[in-house]
């Protein structure tokens, strides 16, 4: 990863935003070293909790890719139009003082979010705790994701869930 993720996490940590990582950093997260471009969060959809989260990654300097405002993510009305009219699967944000740094949050629950937290396995990074999607929750994300990426991080996760015991069906 091109950007250190340390800063967002204690930003959203600091704001007590309910989220969960998800994506290839996840993956990373879980044992399988592979590269990944930019951080995939899953944050719950509550209008409150999306405002908090979009205040806490606009307080470090991230910023939409489109002409939208941060804010307008907690809307609703605008994530359904988004997601239903514009085909928008994740809300691009980067940060035009590091344009390596990138974070792409669900614009729909891909799965239930409650699920996804209570499930989460706690890492820790610099005395922050990170909610990481669980190993089945990934292999359910990436069976939906379907790309090459994602049948080998499959095929990683099940061996890691192998050699930890942790189910992977």
């Amino acid at each position: 990863m091109a950007f250190n993720v340390r800063e967002i996490f204690k930003a959203l940590a600091d704001a007590e935003v309910q989220y969960v990582v998800v994506g290839g950093l996840a993956v990373i997260m879980h044992g399988h070293l592979r590269a990944t471009r930019d951080l995939d969060l899953v944050i719950g959809l509550e209008p409150g909790n999306c405002a908090k989260g979009m205040a806490a990654l606009a307080s470090i300097g991230l910023r939409p890719r489109l002409p939208v405002t941060l804010a307008e993510f907690a809307d609703p009305a605008k994530r359904e139009d988004w997601a239903s009219n514009r085909n928008m699967l994740v809300f691009q944000l980067w940060d035009p003082a590091n344009p390596e740094r990138s974070v792409n949050v669900f614009v729909r629950e891909p799965l239930d979010f409650r699920t996804l937290l209570a499930h989460a396995v706690i890492k820790e990074l610099d005395n922050v705790p990170i909610p990481v999607a669980s190993i089945l929750h990934l292999i359910a994300l990436k069976q939906v994701a379907g790309r090459p990426r994602d049948l080998d991080d499959i095929e990683a996760l099940r061996d890691i869930a192998a050699d930890t015991g942790e189910a992977s069906t």
